[in-house]
């Protein structure tokens, strides 16, 4: 007898809720254009049986068809989605959308509660903690890093000279682990894996499958998900991301109290010069900064602080990766504003073969031009997102709190009113006297307001050192053009096929 009463107040509880999402939610966001509506799907029906590579291309006829300011369903939860600097501003500049967008949430057992993920007073704490990590100063202790591995990549593009087009971006992601891998964590990365180019693999898969769970809404449900062959998948590539970000806290807490170890940098330095083992232990690492408040009265568990490792591997050479591949494209592509940079890096170095200072890469103004360029066409996160944390008001159209931003970065860097023939290359578009009038949220790569990315200037340090020492050396030619490159969708910008080119050496 009470089987009948307990479904009526279930149902009643049902269609309330139905009815509250409906006049929160449902009614304010359907007065903005987009799609149609259907239940279950929202609008992700439109990228029912469009193959994968066509993805990026059948979001892009959307985005256009109703941009400056549409709304999009994934699943029930509504979007509002953003494409004019102006409305980028009032998200961004805010101190009170901090929140990531659900997209993050497919991120979250493998970066857990890390920088990129974290929210309120954790996100605070963890910035506090990781700002000094980015101090100039130590910027430029890590010059010997960045100047050695640039130096390696470089012996290593001499056998491609005169060879036919290839893929630069596994030999650039190569050089951007061992990178990260020296400089944040303090160690080398042949201290941590036999196999570097199965834990990028394993990376890479990671944030495909967060991109493909995004654009499939009833796969954000874990069970579903893990009954999939791709969950089981996924399964497995965790565990091996964590065993590496679980080896590089290993290591380097025995280090820090001075434990010895079976294996030395003896392994390391048979085939290529290597910073010492002395040098690698004085350096100040990321990873020192947060052991040191580990060891204080505000412990860090050990999830938080795989969560914080895992989070800097991932942001910390991936991205850099993207960026500097993306920059010799475009030089590739655009031989005379290739040979400008050329010019200025030899007026700047004279005879070194490679930057060696901070203060000779600040004096690289033109390729500085020429990398913002690059990533105003080929942004390395093409959108970013917000829970908006209150009703905010644009154009005239009331958006709800809870309602997820899509920020589009690569959309806004193209609108023709800020950048005229904006599908052109013209690093000229960033000297100061052509910039100091666009409107401040027209160009951020590197996001913007309280959440922007913590570490621009390592990953700008590091790509102009890798770029400066491979234009001194080598004419590069890529073998597409901007037009012919196909992208995509990913949470990287990435190229359909990678970055192909031909180096020939410079003969002065």
């Amino acid at each position: 007898m009470l089987i009948i009463p307990l479904f009526a107040v279930l149902f009643l509880w049902y269609l309330l809720l139905c009815w509250k999402w409906k006049k929160n939610f449902f009614d304010p966001m359907e007065k903005l254009p987009g799609d149609k509506y259907y239940p279950i799907f929202g609008t992700t029906y439109t990228l029912i049986g469009v193959p994968r590579s066509e993805v990026f291309y059948t979001l892009l006829d959307s985005i256009y068809k109703y941009k400056p300011l549409f709304r999009t369903w994934n699943g029930s939860h509504p979007e509002v989605n953003i494409t004019k600097p102006e409305h980028l501003q009032v998200v961004l500049r805010s101190s009170t959308h901090l929140k990531k967008g659900i997209f993050y949430d497919n991120l979250y057992e493998w970066l857990g509660e890390g920088l990129l993920i974290s929210q309120g007073a954790k996100w605070f704490a963890q910035r506090k903690l990781l700002t000094p990590a980015f101090h100039f100063k130590i910027l430029e202790s890590f010059m010997p890093v960045f100047t050695e591995k640039a130096n390696l990549l470089v012996q290593d593009l001499e056998p491609k000279i005169e060879g036919d087009y290839f893929d630069v971006l596994p030999m650039i992601t190569n050089t951007t682990l061992d990178v990260i891998c020296e400089t944040a964590m303090g160690l080398p990365v042949c201290r941590l894996t036999k196999n570097k180019e199965e834990y990028v693999k394993a990376l890479r898969d990671m944030t495909e499958m967060a991109m493909w769970r995004s654009i499939k809404p009833h796969f954000r449900w874990h069970p579903m998900f893990y009954l999939h062959p791709k969950g089981r998948y996924f399964r497995k590539i965790l565990k091996e991301l964590h065993e590496f970000s679980g080896a590089v806290i290993t290591e380097r807490k025995k280090q820090r109290n001075n434990i010895e170890v079976e294996d030395t940098m003896e392994e390391c330095l048979k085939k290529k010069k290597r910073l010492s083992f002395l040098d690698l232990k004085k350096r100040l690492s990321f990873l020192d900064l947060v052991l040191q408040a580990a060891d204080g009265p505000n412990a860090i568990s050990d999830k938080n602080l795989r969560d914080l490792v895992d989070t800097f591997l991932f942001a910390g050479f991936d991205t850099t990766t993207n960026s500097t591949c993306w920059t010799l494209f475009c030089l590739g592509s655009h031989p005379e504003a290739q040979e400008k940079v050329f010019e200025e890096v030899r007026s700047v170095l004279g005879d070194k073969p490679q930057p060696t200072t901070i203060e000779e890469l600040n004096q690289l103004k033109y390729m500085e031009c020429a990398i913002k360029e690059a990533l105003r066409l080929f942004p390395v996160l093409g959108v970013i997102t917000r829970v908006l944390s209150e009703d905010i008001e644009l154009d005239g159209y009331k958006i709800p709190a809870g309602v997820q931003a899509i920020l589009h970065i690569a959309i806004v860097h193209r609108d023709p009113e800020h950048f005229p023939e904006p599908n052109k290359f013209i690093p000229e578009r960033f000297l100061p006297e052509n910039s100091k009038t666009r409107h401040p949220f027209a160009y951020i790569p590197f996001s913007a307001g309280p959440r922007n990315c913590i570490g621009q200037k390592f990953a700008l340090t590091e790509e102009k050192t890798i770029l400066a020492s491979i234009i001194n050396k080598y004419r590069i030619k890529s073998m597409l053009t901007i037009d012919e490159m196909r992208l995509f969708t990913h949470t990287l910008v990435r190229p359909q096929d990678g970055i192909k080119i031909k180096v020939e050496k410079r003969e002065y």
